[in-house]
């Protein structure tokens, strides 16, 4: 009997030691040679928006939801963090002095910093952001539970991201209002004060969670199910899936990764505008799973690094003066890109652990061939 190897979320520990690998090389040789605009519009938005995108393309690329909503969950969970730690962030506190090592020379060309601080953190900080971030995460789902399945009921195909549109219309219009309900959120001027909170840290180990929670979910009879009420949702109620009920499962669960996403967001930048959650943004992650492929994590996730390194990248390469070019040739590349590859930049070829799992077949499993008819007639 084959022993039980020992494994978190369904993963081995080779796993989460290539995990932990990466961000040690990102956390200490890749980030200290960028700039802190580089650190934040290159790595840890990308992160933030790769959590993003990953829910809604298990409600479009996955399920086959048409759906312009994201951005409105991804304010709703922005906002409601902010708000918690806005108003518990300076009463909370419990710092933890860890240890300061110096580098040696040698070491100094490798990990460019003279001294490296080891678990020195603020404990009572970190677990109000852990907090604030599954609160935002959580009132986005039962938000959009309810929405989904009022709604879901009712509509489907492009009805229903026209409705999801709808929603975010709303949400933005309630956020420049909000003052006169939460003063703390300055209605459409503005809320300030949002302790920033986001680090390295909390962005990739939520991204690394995501992927692990989704791939688990897709490998599983509840994402097979998913997925066939893409395939065909006549085909799987014939065989009796419950077509809304995965249909909701897939809306609430992608709903909670944008306002997580979102909460990240509002402590990474210390400050949220309705502005900035307005309906036309909600074509941003829309873009860029259609850009790495539908129905494709590892697409998703390489595609929000091309996206934000593309536009970001441009702003400083391009000539003063020219930048607002860069929303000219994006789009351009874009246009291209589907012209010549419209299965996105991975199409249906996931990466490493994101493959499904091929199970062996068992013994005494294989079919008898059938008897020479001939040879019998002659017998």
């Amino acid at each position: 009997m084959q022993k039980p190897r020992f494994r978190i979320l369904g993963q081995s520990w080779r796993f989460w030691a290539m995990v932990l690998l990466v961000f040690l090389v990102a956390q200490w040789i890749v980030m200290p040679r960028m700039s802190d605009f580089r650190k934040t519009a290159w790595i840890m938005f990308p992160c933030i928006m790769a959590i993003l995108c990953l829910g809604l393309n298990l409600i479009f690329g996955f399920n086959g939801q048409f759906s312009l909503g994201q951005w409105g969950f991804y304010a709703i969970g922005a906002y409601a963090s902010a708000i918690i730690t806005y108003r518990f962030g300076a009463r909370v506190s419990l710092p933890v002095e860890g240890i300061t090592l110096q580098l040696p020379d040698l070491i100094q060309k490798i990990i460019p910093v003279a001294e490296m601080e080891l678990f020195h953190f603020d404990a009572g900080k970190a677990g109000l952001l852990l907090l604030a971030t599954l609160a935002g995460g959580l009132l986005a789902a039962l938000i959009s539970a309810g929405f989904g399945y009022v709604v879901l009921l009712r509509l489907g195909s492009d009805y229903f991201g026209i409705a999801t549109l709808g929603f975010t219309i709303i949400v933005q219009n309630l956020l420049n209002n909000s003052d006169k309900v939460i003063p703390e959120t300055k209605g459409a001027r503005g809320m300030i004060g949002i302790p920033p909170l986001t680090s390295f840290f909390w962005v990739f180990i939520f991204l690394i969670l995501a992927i692990v929670v989704l791939r688990n979910l897709l490998h599983s009879s509840t994402g097979r199910a998913i997925v066939s009420v893409r395939e065909d949702e006549v085909a799987a109620q014939a065989m009796g899936i419950d077509v809304l009920k995965y249909k909701v499962l897939s809306f609430v669960l992608g709903s909670f990764f944008a306002g997580i996403a979102g909460a990240l967001y509002a402590h990474l930048y210390a400050f949220l505008s309705p502005q900035y959650f307005g309906s036309e943004k909600s074509f941003d992650p829309l873009i860029i799973i259609v850009l790495g492929g539908l129905g494709n994590m590892s697409g998703t996730v390489i595609a929000t690094f091309v996206w934000a390194i593309t536009l970001e990248g441009m702003r400083i390469w391009l000539p003063m003066g020219f930048e607002a070019y860069r929303f000219v040739i994006y789009p351009i590349a874009l246009v291209l890109l589907m012209l010549f590859r419209p299965q996105g930049i991975m199409g249906r070829v996931e990466l490493g652990f994101l493959r499904a799992t091929k199970w062996p077949r068992r013994a005494g499993t294989a079919v008898p061939a059938a008897p020479d008819v001939g040879t019998e007639t002659a017998a």
